[in-house]
């Protein structure tokens, strides 16, 4: 009797194994949602700053820039401050319109390919004021 409630349990713990690794294949595990960082195109205060300055993403993340206080802004994407000084991309990657309006403003999402590194931006009107930022694009 004790031995056939021993193969009983053996078999039972068997049968359970197998089917959690069975199981396990059919399970997936959901990529990671893409983020939406906002940029500040001007301080709550009146500075002529991106708040905040620096952000990290990674690809398929997206920035998005609102124009807060002081306008017009834009956004324009130094082509000597990115990798491999491309002012093509530079180019692609920024809004040259200025923005007047507050809530107003632009998005970028980060391209899948965009090489990992740090992208140097500035506000055309306001660069000479300190107006830049920078997006790190993480690997």
């Amino acid at each position: 009797m004790k031995s056939i409630n021993s193969v009983t349990k053996s078999l039972c713990l068997s049968l359970m194994a197998a089917l959690l690794v069975i199981g396990s294949f059919f399970v997936s595990v959901a990529p990671a949602a893409a983020e939406t960082v906002t940029v500040k195109m001007g301080a709550d205060n009146g500075l002529l700053v991106f708040q905040p300055a620096n952000v990290t993403v990674k690809p398929g993340d997206t920035v998005k820039w609102v124009v807060n206080k002081v306008p017009p802004h834009n956004v324009i994407f130094d082509d000597k401050a990115i990798p491999g000084n491309d002012k093509a991309l530079a180019k692609s990657l920024s809004h040259p319109q200025l923005e007047m309006s507050p809530g107003k403003g632009y998005e970028l999402t980060i391209p899948k390919d965009l090489a990992p590194g740090e992208y140097s931006y500035f506000c055309a009107p306001h660069r000479g004021a300190g107006m830049i930022g920078k997006v790190t694009v993480a690997g």
